[in-house]
């Protein structure tokens, strides 16, 4: 019974050295990890693309992606009337593609679809790096808000109320300025 209890107590230890380490959440006031992710062509983008602008990230498991469609919308709505400027401010989906079952080649067609929708970029993280690195929910729509410096101004983990869409357009707008 002892070397039992001794197996698995030796299993236990070697499986947690073994799991990945996962960075601290990312909070407001926090300043981003960075990352680097491809797109359908395969062109990498990491944060420095984007460098002196305020991002607003999109992170979806494809089963949910249109889960915050109406903010979404509604920031396209403020750009189209000129109050995102793209000197100064870009959105952006990163695709995670490992919450889901379906299969790249049609989780790229449907990102392929949102991509042209609302004329962004598409990442994929295949192996959910993005969600366990700053603590994003699975199987839902994250989206994060970094300022020009990337640190955290806010962040959603799920569907975003009605009425806090136009407080988080209202955000993202006036990041814009800072």
């Amino acid at each position: 019974m002892k070397m039992v209890k001794t197996s698995v107590t030796v299993l236990m230890i070697v499986l947690l050295a073994l799991a990945p380490v996962s960075a601290e959440e990312l909070k407001e006031g926090m300043k981003a990890a960075d990352w680097s992710f491809k797109d359908a062509d395969g062109k990498e983008f990491t944060p420095a693309f984007w460098n002196g602008k305020v991002m607003v990230i999109n992170y979806v498991d494809p089963d949910e992606s249109d889960l915050n469609e109406p903010f979404t919308d509604a920031l396209k709505k403020a750009y189209d009337n000129k109050l995102l400027a793209d000197e100064t401010y870009d959105g952006f989906g990163i695709v995670d593609c490992e919450a889901t079952w379906k299969p790249n080649f049609l989780i790229r067609s449907i990102a392929g679809d949102k991509a042209k929708k609302y004329d962004s970029i598409i990442l994929f993280d295949y192996d959910a790096t993005l969600r366990k690195l700053w603590g994003l929910k699975r199987d839902t729509h994250n989206v994060i808000v970094l300022d020009k410096n990337r640190v955290c101004r806010a962040i959603m983990r799920g569907k975003i109320p009605d009425d806090q869409i136009a407080s988080l357009v209202k955000l993202v707008i006036e990041l814009q300025s800072k």
